[in-house]
Order: C-alpha cells, then sequence, then structure tokens
C-alpha cells in the first residue's frame, strides 16, 4: 500500500537517538526494514533549526550537515519551523535559590506535521500514513484521518514505552530498536550537487 511517513525528528531524537552512535540515519533505509510491505511514496522530515548553545558552538553545523545527507534521499522532504530562547528564572539544583537560564522551545514543528497529514490525507495522496512520534499531541489530526477519511494508521515508537494516547489509534505500531538503527546509517560520505561531504566526526 501506497505509504507516506511523517518524522517527528525532536522526539526521533530525544527518544532513541541522542547519546548513541546511529544519530546519522538514513530515514529511507529505516522505513524500508521496519516496513518491508509498503511502498514508501513519501517521507516528511520535520524539525527546527537549532540555535547553538555556547557549550556546544558546532550544534547547528552538525544539524545543517544532517540535513544535507537527509535531502539526498529523493522521495524525503525537510520542513522547518524554529526554536525560540528565551531568558527564564529556575530554581536551583541545590534547592538554595534561583538562576536565570537560557531555555529553548521547539515552535512550529508539530503544527507543521499534524497539517501535512491532514492535506496529504485529503488529497488521497497516500493509502497509509505512518508517523514516528510518540507525542500525544498528534491525536487529533490522527483520529480524524482515520476515522473521517479512512486512512490506516501506523505508529513507529522510537520512546520505550507506548502513548496510552496514541497506541489505541494505530492499525499497526513498531518499536524502534537499536539493532535496525544499527543497520540503517548512511555511509561516512556522501555526494550531493555541491560535492563530497562526511558524517560529523563526533558522531
Amino acid at each position: 500500500m501506497k505509504t507516506n511517513v511523517y518524522v517527528d525528528a525532536f522526539n526521533l531524537y530525544y527518544g532513541c537517538l541522542r547519546k548513541t552512535p546511529y544519530r546519522w540515519l538514513n530515514l529511507a533505509a529505516l522505513c524500508s526494514k521496519i516496513l518491508p510491505r509498503n511502498e514508501i511514496h513519501r517521507i516528511r522530515y520535520f524539525t527546527a533549526l537549532v540555535t547553538p548553545r555556547p557549550s556546544d558552538p558546532q550544534q547547528r553545523n552538525r544539524q545543517e550537515v544532517y540535513i544535507r545527507a537527509l535531502r539526498t534521499l529523493p522521495n524525503l522532504s525537510v520542513h522547518t519551523g524554529r526554536y525560540l530562547a528565551s531568558k527564564v528564572r529556575m530554581k536551583r539544583a541545590d534547592g538554595f535559590g534561583m538562576i536565570e537560564v537560557l531555555k529553548s522551545e521547539e515552535k512550529g514543528s508539530d503544527v507543521n506535521l499534524a497539517s501535512y497529514l491532514l492535506i496529504d490525507a485529503y488529497r488521497s495522496d497516500c493509502d497509509v500514513a505512518v508517523i514516528i512520534s510518540n507525542d500525544s499531541d498528534l491525536v487529533f489530526p490522527i483520529e480524524h484521518i482515520k476515522q473521517q477519511v479512512g486512512k490506516v494508521i501506523g505508529i513507529l515508537n522510537p520512546r520505550s514505552r507506548p502513548s496510552r494516547e496514541l497506541f489505541p489509534l494505530a492499525n499497526f505500531y513498531r518499536q524502534i530498536r537499536p539493532s535496525v538503527l544499527a543497520d540503517s546509517q548512511f555511509p561516512d560520505s556522501l555526494t550531493d550537487a555541491q560535492g563530497e561531504f562526511h558524517k560529523p566526526p563526533s558522531w
């Protein structure tokens, strides 16, 4: 069946990629391994461009290199929201007083994902909608395209436990396991129209 995959990049990264050697992830390979019987028509990747922290000035560069790698996949599109940074006062870890910290919040990615999920469903762009996320904020659009438009729903969960809100909506459910991540990596070197580029050294 013709399948579109909608990737919540923030949820995927913090669910199963952060602090692992699997961040150089080929999403087309991942989808093919987890969904071998599905025709992967389109992959939509929803992210926000990060603002580097003073402690990690190369953070944005690594993200841009990874997005460049994703753009080598012919059926993948990248949709960007933004991060908003603001200063807030929070209680110190030792409990003594308050401290001013810089708090980053992702804006737009979940709205973009929900919007494209609905748009693609209504224009009959797919028979199956697979969502890589465990975010219960997506319940309404998923429930709507299943019940009102008749789409088959798949959930690929990047976290150790399924969302109690999302799990009942899925026609099928898969856990993203480390072994599949390990088998779904890009080569260390890739080439696009701009030339050759490489996996970030710290990855």
